[in-house]
């Protein structure tokens, strides 16, 4: 195990009748915030007056800014960093998934500086400063509600880059698992897929003896293979949406990274980002696809920790005589629960062609100048041979 330092500062209120605690938290953003906001699902499951009207009784000054898109836009950003800054906002409510926060994160730390939000997430600048956040959570995937990451779509160019700085962890988050009831079949697929790779990006480490951090991960893997099948029969089943919601938490904050050599290894993460950048395609469902073939190009590296993938996650019957066919069909074994949770496990089922490989893994690496992956370290060649496996 490495040495490590490990923050979670944000205040987690869980469960039913979670959002009743809403005024008492944001009273601590500030006299005036930002609420922000998607394309109107909170307003069809009736959280959105919910939230307004919590605020409106108790006094509370805002201003609104919605529309945030899957894979969040920077144009927005830049929108509602002068929003705030025309207003004098003092901090900003998240209300919804992922994106939402993202976005938030993003406008937080673009506010009070002098130069382009951008310069955060093209790595020209790191933020000192930002506006405080706060969340109340709809959907059980990205962990961004508690996590140091943000991830920003930037229009010209379809570039899709994150920020990574403990800096942006919201400072409360509100997660009762019934906002969760009526997200679609297909997103709450994507987010149990978004779950668990952020669970395979800190697995896949060269770091020996973390026994604990293994468990904890498969731990974290296992309950999204027990009741994401659940959650997508039963939408309504409060039990597997709570699973998954808290799942998903555990699986970003950190947690899961300490005592094994950074943060995690990410190269599938970057692979998977110039794909929804440049096609759009939600995150997770990239994911699904991307990470069986990351999988299978990289498994030789460390045989034995695909094993034990296999074996502990999957229930795989391990052959002493052969561990790589324990391990393929680990990974195999991976693949099928994706397609029976109705997630693409190739290119092709998202309608990708294979005429932009080269120049999506051109971005990946940044015109070949970085290798990316830290678990096996990855070039523009390999990252190629990624994509076509995944075809």
């Amino acid at each position: 195990m490495d040495n490590f330092e490990f923050l979670s500062p944000t205040k987690i209120i869980f469960g039913k009748g979670a959002e009743d605690q809403l005024v008492r938290e944001v009273k601590k953003l500030g006299k005036k915030i930002l609420l922000h906001y998607g394309e109107g699902s909170i307003k069809r499951i009736g959280l959105y007056d919910q939230v307004v009207k919590s605020l409106q009784e108790a006094g509370i000054d805002f201003i609104e800014l919605g529309g945030v898109k899957p894979n969040p836009r920077l144009s927005l950003v830049y929108e509602g960093i002068k929003l705030c800054r025309e207003h004098k906002v003092d901090g900003i409510l998240a209300v919804g998934g992922g994106s939402a926060i993202d976005s938030a994160k993003a406008i937080g730390v673009g506010v009070p500086y002098d130069g382009d939000v951008w310069d955060f997430y093209c790595g020209k600048n790191l933020p000192e400063e930002t506006l405080p956040v706060g969340v109340v959570l709809t959907l059980a995937a990205t962990g961004s509600e508690a996590s140091n990451s943000s991830v920003i779509t930037k229009e010209d160019g379809w570039l899709k880059r994150g920020l990574n700085i403990d800096l942006i962890r919201p400072v409360f988050a509100i997660m009762n698992p019934e906002h969760t009831f009526t997200v679609s079949r297909y997103q709450t697929a994507c987010g149990g897929a978004d779950i668990m790779s952020h669970v395979f990006e800190r697995y896949f480490t060269n770091t020996k003896n973390v026994e604990l951090t293994d468990r904890l991960c498969e731990a974290v893997l296992k309950t999204v293979v027990n009741n994401l099948p659940v959650a997508l029969a039963q939408p309504d089943n409060y039990d597997a949406r709570a699973e998954l919601l808290w799942a998903g938490t555990l699986a970003h904050n950190g947690l899961l990274s300490t005592g094994r050599g950074g943060n995690g290894d990410w190269a599938a993460h970057k692979i998977e980002l110039e794909l929804s950048g440049l096609y759009d395609v939600a995150h997770g469902a990239g994911l699904a696809a991307i990470f069986p073939a990351w999988m299978k190009y990289v498994y030789r590296h460390d045989l034995n920790r695909f094993v034990q993938l296999a074996v502990r996650v999957w229930n795989v019957e391990p052959d002493f005589a052969n561990p790589e066919r324990t391990a393929l069909e680990g990974i195999d074994r991976l693949t099928k629960f994706f397609k029976e949770c109705g997630l693409p496990t190739t290119l092709a089922e998202m309608n990708i062609p294979a005429d932009r490989l080269e120049e999506m893994a051109r971005k990946a690496t940044r015109d070949g100048q970085m290798v990316i992956g830290q678990f096996v370290k990855l070039t523009t060649e390999d990252v190629v041979a990624i994509y076509k496996l995944a075809l």
